[in-house]
């Protein structure tokens, strides 16, 4: 089975993220999309984007990796919901690397000419209703 286009499309931009280049990242989003930065953070817009992307790698020391797992894409009326497990790698603060998996959801929307735009990225998943649920 061949892989669905836009594993590649979040495989390049997991490679701009760890690598820092926030041109080749932007050229991924739509103007319109919004980006879940941490629960209760959500900006929007490219520009607002590229600044959360230079921020969390300042907050990892610039040394994030990011990486993919398994991998579902579900189309519909032109856009691809892509539920995802997303693989993260940072320094522990003791001179250690800690891994941690996320179950993320994406949005993509087909452009008219058929390039794939981001236009949500949750990289926390569902698992947004965890810390909705706590508060109640």
């Amino acid at each position: 089975m061949t892989p669905h286009p836009l594993r590649q499309i979040i495989e390049s931009c997991d490679h701009a993220i760890t690598t820092k280049n926030y041109d080749v990242l932007m050229a991924f989003y739509a103007e319109d999309a919004a980006l879940v930065v941490k629960p209760g953070m959500t900006v929007k817009g490219k520009e607002n984007i590229r600044s959360a992307f230079i921020a969390i790698s300042d907050y990892f020391q610039d040394q994030l990796i990011v990486e993919q797992g398994e991998m579902q894409v579900i189309e519909g009326g032109g856009n691809a919901l892509v539920i995802m497990e997303t693989v993260l790698r940072f320094p522990d603060g003791r001179g250690g690397i800690t891994e941690m998996s996320r179950r993320a959801t994406y949005v993509f929307r087909q452009e008219s000419d058929g390039r794939w735009l981001c236009t949500i990225d949750n990289s926390y998943g569902t698992s947004l209703l965890d810390t909705t649920n706590s508060s109640r």
